[in-house]
């Protein structure tokens, strides 16, 4: 029994890692390059486990009686008979669906069904036992043969519970599969409908200052078209994609405030400073402008002077920390703003913990909004 019992343990363990192998492939066409199928997996478990069964009674058989050659014939035939009961009982159960059921429905039609074979098997194995063992003996009673269906069931309840469990841990993996498909088909539409909502705000704001230099100064205005064209371009390329480089988003961003300096002239001071590693780095489309922005509108727009604005990039252990500086005082208002917000969720959304968005008063009259992404 305790070798049993080892060797039962054993074709388990196999089981596990056979169907991790399996797990790991992400589409059918993997299987075949990274393990053997299901199918391929489940006939060398069938084979492997009645081929250590019969040797087990063959074993056995040796052990009472001696050796004598239609023991082995006599464990052959056990091996066949095990594999066609159980991979038909395996069809009866498909046919059914009796995996798609409750475990208290479950469980009585297995009692039954293994209670039935084992009682088939018996019947087969009796005959043969008279047939091949010379010396063979057995009583013919009520006892006698529920000894022997009591030992067919417990190798068959032993099948039954390692391919229940099997389908049970395969079931969980494909539900947790599509779990997280649908959680990643959430997100990836909360993230377009987030980059959607940014350039109805941007034209807006755009178009007001190309409509300031429309009689004023024609020329500039027809230079203000072509910077808002070439913004437009961009963000119509970006709103396809999660990310683009930094150098591309600055790019928008330099346009933007081409447009704003017309408007603010010498009231908008603008440096920029980043280091030339972070120019490749992958970051949210449209973020950097939509903060950019919000300094305009807050630190610029308000203060009779106006104001600077700065933008800051450098890389850090597999960080990209972007500062964005402006002229103001931060107020309640302006650090829950739509543009803010919806660059917390974005980041969010893309990067979950791994990035961080917050905006703080630096000085008595500078304000900062610093982003924290990692680097992919």
């Amino acid at each position: 029994m305790a070798d049993w019992v080892k060797y039962s343990s054993g074709w388990w363990n196999g089981l596990v890692a056979a169907r991790t192998v399996v797990g790991r492939a992400t589409r059918p066409g993997e299987v075949a390059k990274r393990g053997m199928s299901k199918s391929q997996i489940y006939w060398l478990c069938q084979l492997g486990g009645w081929s250590a069964f019969a040797f087990y009674e063959t074993i056995g058989y040796y052990a009472k009686f001696g050796f004598q050659l239609s023991f082995l014939a006599n464990g052959l035939v056990n091996l066949g008979l095990g594999i066609a009961v159980t991979h038909t009982y395996r069809l009866v159960i498909k046919r059914l669906q009796w995996l798609n059921l409750p475990l208290d429905q479950l469980v009585p039609r297995i009692v039954v069904s293994v209670l039935l074979l084992a009682t088939l098997l018996t019947a087969v194995n009796l005959p043969l036992d008279f047939y091949i063992i010379s010396d063979f003996s057995v009583k013919t009673d009520l006892l006698a043969l529920v000894l022997m269906v009591t030992n067919w069931s417990k190798y068959l309840l032993l099948w039954s519970l390692i391919y229940h469990m099997f389908q049970y841990f395969e079931r969980s993996k494909n539900t947790e599969v599509e779990r997280m498909r649908l959680k990643s088909s959430v997100k990836e539409f909360e993230v377009k409908a987030l980059r959607s909502q940014l350039n109805p705000h941007f034209v807006f704001n755009a178009l007001n200052s190309i409509r300031a230099l429309v009689l004023e100064n024609p020329q500039k205005a027809q230079q203000g078209i072509t910077q808002l064209s070439n913004i437009l371009r961009n963000s119509l390329i970006a709103d396809r994609r999660k990310t683009v480089m930094l150098s591309e988003e600055l790019k928008t961003v330099e346009d933007y405030l081409a447009l704003e300096k017309v408007r603010y002239e010498d009231r908008l001071k603008v440096e920029i400073n980043v280091n030339a590693d972070a120019l490749d780095v992958q970051v949210p489309p449209l973020m950097v402008q939509t903060l950019v922005e919000n300094a305009v509108k807050h630190g610029i727009s308000k203060p009779l002077y106006g104001g600077f604005i700065s933008i800051n990039a450098r890389l850090q252990k597999h960080f990209l920390y972007l500062d964005i500086k402006n002229t103001g005082t931060l107020q309640k208002l302006d650090s829950g703003g739509f543009g803010l917000i919806n660059t917390s969720q974005r980041l969010e959304l893309l990067y979950g913990a791994e990035a961080s968005f917050k905006i703080k008063q630096d000085s008595d009259n500078v304000v900062c909004a610093q982003v924290k992404i990692p680097v992919q």
